[in-house]
């Protein structure tokens, strides 16, 4: 039987738009996308990171049909998104997208051509008797319009779980190099610490703007998370004397609506290019001569001493923005415990900017039990 996909089967979404076949999930409301964001947000807020479809049924198949449409670049290979689907919060089952849009870009002249293609199914079939809980976890760097679900049985929506964790952040968060929607580390930090994620990690997007912080005010929370500096550094959007005083705005703006609700600000994971050198960032066009997509600082090391941010910068100065305010539910944890120097030893960034797949893992479990786990800034209190 085909069930039409609906905003009540969709989760970690903020907005569900209706199409000629079916529904888009959106990571941002209709008000940002038309007024506030420009075509960079655009992009990466209908690629729905942390979103899933989620259903309740009894059957032993199940198949979503959807259309995928992705952004590639002429002469780079960058890998497929991915559908993961879990039963019962078990083992995860991940089938590569093979359809779909596309707009070829070409990084040389900014040409773009786009290409048409068809839907892709995605199956999950000998599925155990009984009643179960099914999520299909949408591919993390590809936007998705939801077509339909395929059924031997009903279907009816699934059940939202655990406290909700809101989480803001840059491309690392929103999942860049990643290779399957379960694997960005916001996804694996949510799953192991059992709390329910809406990702507001966006490719190039954390910039402290205040449409940001008024939407995480708007929404319910359990426990927020902010992380920022890395975009401020590479796209040097801001020195510091105009920093300091945008945070505290953006914690004032929370606060709006989350008064007492435990907030944990972030500050970046170790970037060997940006840690003393500032922005802005750019691709390594030697790397990309060969195909491959390598980021390089473009500013000077004495250029902070005239305002300019780095990473090294952007720590101390969210370290003392936290202690300057009177807010005892008010935590920062130094991005370097997710992934620090000695990880950068073992475990390179791949591009020089984004974590590597296991690097995502290692990322979410350290998250998960530092800052969920007993006795951390984001744990939950016993009654």
């Amino acid at each position: 039987m085909r069930t039409p996909v609906t905003a009540e089967h969709v989760h970690g979404a903020l907005d569900v738009e209706r199409t000629r076949s079916g529904v888009r999930p959106h990571r941002l409301p209709t008000g940002i996308r038309s007024r506030d964001a420009d075509a960079q947000l655009l992009s990466a807020e209908a690629q729905p990171s942390g979103v899933r479809v989620v259903v309740r049924t009894t059957a032993r198949q199940v198949a979503l049909e959807l259309r995928a449409s992705r952004v590639v670049y002429r002469g780079v290979q960058r890998p497929r998104g991915v559908v993961d689907v879990v039963v019962d919060g078990g083992a995860v089952r991940s089938t590569a997208l093979e359809h779909g849009d596309s707009i070829e870009v070409d990084l040389s002249t900014g040409a773009s051509t786009p290409r048409s293609g068809d839907a892709d199914v995605v199956t999950v079939t000998d599925l155990q008797p009984g009643e179960k809980q099914i999520e299909f976890w949408l591919p993390h760097n590809e936007q998705v319009e939801l077509i339909a679900l395929h059924t031997d049985e009903p279907v009816g929506p699934g059940l939202a779980g655990g406290r909700v964790w809101v989480h803001h952040g840059s491309s690392i968060s929103h999942g860049s190099n990643a290779t399957r929607p379960t694997g960005i580390w916001p996804v694996v930090a949510a799953r192991r610490a059992g709390v329910d994620l809406i990702n507001l990690g966006f490719g190039g997007s954390a910039l402290v703007d205040p449409f940001m912080a008024r939407l995480i005010r708007d929404t319910p929370a359990d426990v927020i998370s902010l992380k920022l500096g890395i975009n401020v550094v590479n796209l040097d959007a801001m020195r510091l004397r105009s920093f300091v005083p945008a945070v505290h705005g953006f914690l004032d703006t929370i606060r709006e609506g989350h008064p007492t609700t435990p907030l944990l600000l972030v500050s970046p994971i170790h970037c060997g290019i940006h840690e003393d050198t500032p922005g802005p960032g750019a691709f390594d066009p030697e790397a990309l001569a060969s195909g491959v997509v390598r980021f390089v600082a473009t500013g000077e090391p004495s250029d902070a001493d005239q305002g300019r941010l780095t990473l090294r910068v952007i720590r101390e100065q969210l370290a003392q923005i936290a202690a300057a305010r009177s807010d005892a539910a008010l935590q920062v944890l130094d991005g370097r415990t997710l992934y620090g120097p000695g990880d950068a030893e073992t475990d390179p960034l791949p591009d020089a900017l984004h974590p590597s797949a296991s690097a995502h893992r290692m990322m979410g479990e350290r998250f998960a039990d530092i800052a969920f786990g007993p006795g951390g800034p984001l744990a939950e209190v016993p009654a």
